[in-house]
């Protein structure tokens, strides 16, 4: 599922346009983004939460030349599903 089919199935069951449900997962994602900047963390009980991990720097290679490159120590977002979200998806239809 892609972001234009997201905003479908939210227009359809939010029962409102395909303009406001684009507005409206708009408006989650930017808050899940913010709210990472700020806190770090964004939890959603039973769907999971969102965190910035940080990675380490490291010594990598160019798979092409084979050299070692420094590869810089960085944060990246990560998430972990919730219960309920691992017990829906386990869940035959």
């Amino acid at each position: 599922m892609n972001k234009g089919e997201l905003i479908e199935v939210v227009s359809s069951k939010a029962e409102i346009t395909k303009a406001e449900a684009g507005r409206v997962v708009s408006a989650v994602l930017d808050g899940i983004v913010d709210g990472l900047k700020a806190d770090g963390k964004v939890v959603l009980p039973g769907f999971g939460s969102f965190e910035v991990r940080s990675r380490t720097a490291r010594v990598g290679r160019n798979p092409r030349t084979g050299e070692n490159i420094k590869i810089k120590a960085t944060k990246v977002p990560a998430f972990k599903a919730g219960k309920g979200m691992k017990e829906a998806v386990a869940k035959k239809k």
